[in-house]
């Protein structure tokens, strides 16, 4: 059987209800070299359907996928190796397949080049971080300046921009996917498969000068704003949450629009985004209490777009893969 037609075969079948069969026909095909299909067995597995997820499984099928040539699978393999996903988090071993995989491929070469100019030791940890300037006591909003590089800042609008949507929420009485009543601006999450070792790095920066470990963060999100979009004045805590957030930190990727400063109503603090700061406020109090005293607000853009990263951080280790 041709690839293609493998593919077309388990695709017939998983929406038949043969997924079984499916996954048997897939997992045949990839060990006779189909990338293809070994790409298509992993990602079933990474997605949870048509397949129960199991992310040690994925990876093996990541693997057989990255041999045969599938850059896209190499790639995702290497992401999972960082960041944990199905085995322990280890970063040589990630940064070791970056190293083939760049050796035939421009955007893992890209990347390589970016992660070599970081200051990182053999664990992908920051060795060197800007001084940082408070900015408020209480609540405790800092300024790290120059946090990233213009360079990581393009990597990152680049990743994000692949996956913008505008920003939603689900309304609690029809359950209906509806547009997000504060927050304007389009945004995508970076998550696991596409946490490449620029990204990975970037939020164990991120973790070390909010003093978490890097597993307490959500996935990266990076946001657009354009003319007239804004996001009003909120909490980024989340109500009733067992597992709060207590630290946001935002990444300013670029200056020179007009509008957009961050604005903390309670204190009278208004900050200009400048591209590469980063700013961090916590959102809960000594006692674990939502602070209504870090209200902010991303201001209206009057003129060209702003980009923007954000990490909500928790309490608690957080599951990118089940976080809702």
């Amino acid at each position: 059987m041709e690839r293609q037609m493998a593919v077309n075969e388990a695709e017939r079948l998983a929406a038949s209800g043969q997924v079984v069969a499916a996954a048997e026909l897939l997992a045949e095909a990839a060990r006779g070299g189909d990338a293809d299909a070994a790409m298509l067995l992993a990602v079933w597995l990474l997605r949870g359907t048509p397949l129960r997820r199991d992310l040690a499984a994925a990876r093996v099928w990541l693997r057989r996928a990255a041999e045969i040539g599938h850059v896209d699978a190499a790639l995702a393999e290497i992401a999972l190796t960082a960041n944990g996903s199905g085995a322990a988090a280890d970063w040589p071993p990630a940064l070791a397949l970056l190293h083939v995989a760049a050796a035939n491929d421009p955007v893992a070469a890209a990347q390589l080049a970016l992660v070599d100019a970081m200051a990182l030791d053999r664990s992908g940890l920051p060795t060197r971080l800007p001084a940082p300037e408070p900015l408020s006591a209480a609540p405790r909003i800092v300024r790290f300046p120059a946090l990233l590089t213009p360079a990581e800042c393009a990597h990152l609008a680049g990743v994000g921009a692949a996956l913008l949507e505008p920003a939603r929420v689900i309304d609690p009485r029809t359950g209906a996917w509806v547009a997000h009543p504060i927050r304007t601006s389009d945004g995508g999450a970076i998550g696991p498969t596409r946490e490449d070792l620029v990204v990975r790095a970037i939020n164990a920066r991120i973790a070390a000068i909010s003093g978490t470990s890097v597993d307490q963060g959500e996935p990266l999100t990076v946001l657009r704003y354009q003319p007239g979009q804004e996001y009003r004045p909120h909490l980024d805590t989340i109500q009733g949450a067992s597992n709060q957030r207590i630290v946001t930190v935002l990444l300013y990727l670029n200056q020179g629009f007009g509008g957009g400063e961050t604005h903390f109503p309670e204190v009278d603090l208004t900050i200009t985004p400048r591209g590469g700061d980063a700013l961090l406020f916590a959102n809960t109090r000594a006692d674990g209490r939502p602070d209504p005293a870090t209200r902010h607000a991303g201001l209206p853009v009057t003129q060209g777009a702003k980009w923007l990263a954000t990490r909500w951080i928790r309490a608690a280790r957080v599951d990118p893969w089940t976080l809702a």
